[in-house]
């Protein structure tokens, strides 16, 4: 984009405002993901509690939360193109906040599915409005290194949520935890809601005449829907996330049952080792596309096809290698197969940032937070919702003849999604090289 289109879109924000914007949006983001992984470490001692299964804790870390996810994400992104998008988080953060600080207060297994129900409501417009704004804060050349920091957020919380929080519910209960997790939304609350400004649409985009006609919700769904690029991006996300999830909400209790460690130790482990090289991951895979696109745009989709291929094969060594294999760190046992469970978490995010990235490209400014909210949508059903239930209904099919193990091989079901996903992404490469790019009418359905 030449200076004159970006200057004549708006003002751009000094770097310091644009990076600390980015800073408060990764810390909600962070705060968010924080009270979803958490529950990893919570799965016994409420089940301890409440006298329940791995069916039901499937119930509560994914489908509750993720079926009301799904129903306001859409309405919250379409809000979002609409209002002023900091005003939008602030009020979320708080809401959030006392929505958490609620989870802990629960009487019973049936409150507390509808307590993590309130969260989904409060956190929905979250991802897709953050997202916008990021699209509004970085040129096209720097976005994807900028939604890679941003999405590192999920394995920043993997981090706390595994280790730090493994520790707050061995020593005070799922409970506290729950209460000193919803306390910070209040601090960024005010931050957003009150101190920062709003960045504006558009401002990277090259101006255009063209007026596009107003249209309903399901209407601009639709259009964005109707995109056969668009739509095979977001079915690549939502079937890779399927399995990513479902192994990142499981992968403590996996180490506990497998393994033999203790949950703190587990927790810890699975934070640093996995969340770190999942951070890691993600960062250098941002990095990397932002160069390597300016080569040729196909390495949007050849890095996360790269990262899908490596972690499918660290996946398979970490799931099926001996569990009495262990080094000393200390008084540390660490499982050998930790090794390889850092290499899939450093490889198998490689999607996130660049499919992010490529969708704000795809997309016109004024429905990006509606194209973000789809994708947010697809991946919550499919990752938050599905893929936990799935692994513990199949953990408790196959326990009546595995015991303890079945966890194991119910696991293996995450190799698979994957290697479905790379087909996908091949689908959406294939699209885009076609003459005609099979891109329709912009005026109808608001992409470029």
């Amino acid at each position: 984009m030449t200076a004159s289109a970006s200057v004549a879109a708006g003002p751009v924000a000094s770097p310091w405002r644009r990076h600390g914007l980015l800073l408060l949006l990764t810390l909600l983001y962070t705060d968010n993901f924080i009270g979803r992984q958490v529950l990893a470490v919570m799965i016994g001692p409420i089940q301890r509690e409440f006298g329940v299964g791995d069916t039901a804790m499937g119930l509560v870390s994914g489908l509750a939360f993720a079926a009301v996810y799904a129903v306001f994400a859409l309405i919250a992104g379409r809000q979002a193109d609409r209002v002023p998008r900091t005003r939008l988080l602030g009020l979320c953060a708080l809401c959030w906040g006392l929505a958490t600080i609620l989870c802990g207060l629960s009487t019973g297994f049936f409150v507390l599915v509808l307590a993590r129900m309130l969260v989904a409501v409060v956190e929905a417009p979250v991802t897709a409005s953050s997202l916008s704004m990021i699209a509004d804060l970085y040129p096209p050349r720097r976005r994807a290194f900028a939604i890679s920091c941003f999405t590192t957020a999920p394995t920043l919380a993997a981090i706390l949520a595994l280790s730090l929080g493994a520790w707050l519910v061995e020593q005070y209960g799922w409970r506290q935890a729950f209460m000193v997790i919803g306390t910070p939304a209040l601090g960024l609350a005010l931050l957003l809601g009150v101190l920062v400004r709003e960045p504006r649409r558009g401002t990277w985009d090259a101006p255009t005449s063209l007026e596009l006609p107003v249209q309903s919700m399901l209407g601009s769904v639709r259009g964005l829907w109707g995109q056969p690029a668009f739509r095979t991006l977001i079915i690549a996300s939502a079937i890779t996330t399927l399995g990513a999830n479902a192994y990142g909400m499981w992968n403590a209790t996996f180490l506990v049952r497998i393994h033999g460690l203790e949950l703190r130790q587990a927790g810890l482990l699975a934070g640093v080792i996995g969340g770190g090289s999942a951070a890691l991951g993600m960062l250098f895979s941002g990095w990397v596309t932002d160069r390597l696109v300016g080569r040729h745009p196909v390495w949007r989709l050849r890095i996360p096809q790269i990262g899908h291929l490596v972690g499918i094969v660290a996946m398979l060594a970490y799931l099926l290698w001996p569990s009495d294999a262990r080094i000393m760190l200390g008084e540390l046992p660490v499982p050998v197969a930790m090794l390889w469970c850092g290499v899939n978490g450093f490889f198998a995010v490689w999607w996130v940032g660049p499919v992010l990235s490529h969708i704000t490209h795809l997309v016109a400014p004024d429905a990006r937070a509606t194209a973000l909210a789809i994708q947010t949508v697809a991946v919550t059903v499919f990752g938050v919702g599905l893929g936990p239930l799935a692994i513990g209904a199949i953990s408790d099919l196959l326990s009546l003849s595995l015991g303890d193990a079945s966890l194991r091989y119910a696991l293996l079901f995450c190799v698979l999604t994957p290697l479905i996903a790379m087909g996908f992404l091949h689908k959406v490469a294939r699209l885009e090289a076609a003459p005609t790019a099979h891109r329709g009418d912009a005026a109808s359905c608001s992409l470029r």
